[in-house]
């Protein structure tokens, strides 16, 4: 096992983001705060669905080890390293399930308000943190520092992450192999503002990770496969609070698989027959018009893509669509994605059920 993760190939994935073991993190990983990670999908619990496939169960855990050690490989700063590892530290089961509960589609960061309430409610953690004469303010926001996370289409420790191993994981944009060149290309320049920012040596690579990357950018910018599973899991849990099968509050004591348990013997025979419908749906209906006694929906959400920087000879660095035709192509391509129907919809009836 290395550093708390059983899938093999996460394990290698991880090896990769850092040669440099960073020991001092284990202690952290053992905390029940860090641990409760391991029962959220990193990919809207689409495990769930035949809708969108994916390899194996990979976790918001397996995601934040992933942020820490990008930013330990190129910072060996812990207190960085650690606001990294935190930032998900809050996220409910379903993850950004909870923005759709709250209305926030596009800029999804309901949860991160809560990143100091769990920090401090921890004994584990501030006592470690006092053994590391690191503050708490030091770590409960990785928006101060720019290699863990910067404004999109910039690319930071956590956008570089969730690409790279979701790709891994869901559309095989990434193999273990395409990671380890990728990532030694990577190395710290300075942004339009002079501000660090990671970057690429070489125009190929960049153009290499811009092309594999721009699979997950489809699949979760937009793509409805992707918007049903998010706004079904919304409407079955919002269900499943107004009847009083769970509480929101439960989002944060159970996983998901346990949440899911719940949905399955709930006493409600709709919502377990609307759940069964959803887990083995396998394609939605595009249309322009609403399908009357089917589940439509239409959504606007969070556009994701990067425009990396890339060295350039003189020393300088530039955006890959400013040096590359190839690479602007494919930015605009994610940048004006549109789906061409109006309405995505499942076959069965969730009106009486759910809304």
């Amino acid at each position: 096992m290395y550093l708390g993760v059983d899938n093999l190939e996460i394990q290698e994935y991880l090896k990769i983001l850092s040669k440099d073991y960073p020991k001092f993190l284990e202690p952290y990983l053992k905390t029940e705060e860090m641990k409760r990670l391991r029962g959220i999908s990193m990919v809207s619990a689409s495990e769930h669905t035949k809708l969108l496939e994916t390899k194996y169960f990979h976790t918001r855990y397996e995601h934040s080890i992933g942020v820490a050690l990008i930013i330990w490989n190129f910072t060996k700063d812990k207190k960085q390293t650690l606001a990294g590892l935190f930032h998900d530290i809050s996220t409910p089961s379903f993850s950004h399930v909870i923005d759709y509960l709250h209305g926030d589609y596009k800029k999804q960061e309901t949860t991160e308000g809560l990143t100091k309430l769990f920090i401090e409610n921890s004994v584990e953690i501030m006592q470690l943190l006092k053994k590391d004469n690191i503050k708490l303010e030091e770590v409960i926001d990785y928006k101060l520092y720019p290699i863990a996370d910067n404004d999109s289409p910039r690319l930071s420790a956590d956008r570089l992450e969730y690409t790279l191993s979701d790709g891994l994981v869901t559309q095989d944009a990434f193999t273990l192999e395409s990671i380890d060149r990728i990532y030694s290309d990577l190395i710290i320049l300075k942004n339009e503002d002079g501000i660090e920012e990671i970057g690429f040596k070489t125009q190929k690579i960049a153009e290499e990770y811009v092309e594999r990357a721009s699979k997950m950018w489809r699949l979760f910018s937009g793509n409805f496969e992707n918007n049903v599973i998010m706004q079904f899991w919304t409407d079955i849990l919002r269900k499943m609070f107004k009847e009083g099968y769970i509480t929101e509050e439960d989002l944060y004591k159970y996983s998901e698989k346990e949440i899911v348990k719940k949905i399955k013997e709930c006493s409600n025979k709709e919502i377990q027959n609307a759940y069964k419908i959803f887990a083995n749906a396998s394609k939605i209906t595009r249309t322009n018009k609403k399908i009357e006694n089917q589940y439509c929906i239409t959504l606007k959400i969070k556009v994701r893509y990067t425009n990396p920087l890339v060295k350039n000879e003189i020393g300088g660095a530039k955006r890959i669509s400013e040096i590359s035709s190839k690479g602007r192509q494919i930015i605009e391509e994610i940048r004006n994605f549109k789906e061409s129907s109006k309405y995505a919809c499942l076959d069965l009836n969730l009106e009486s059920t759910i809304k």
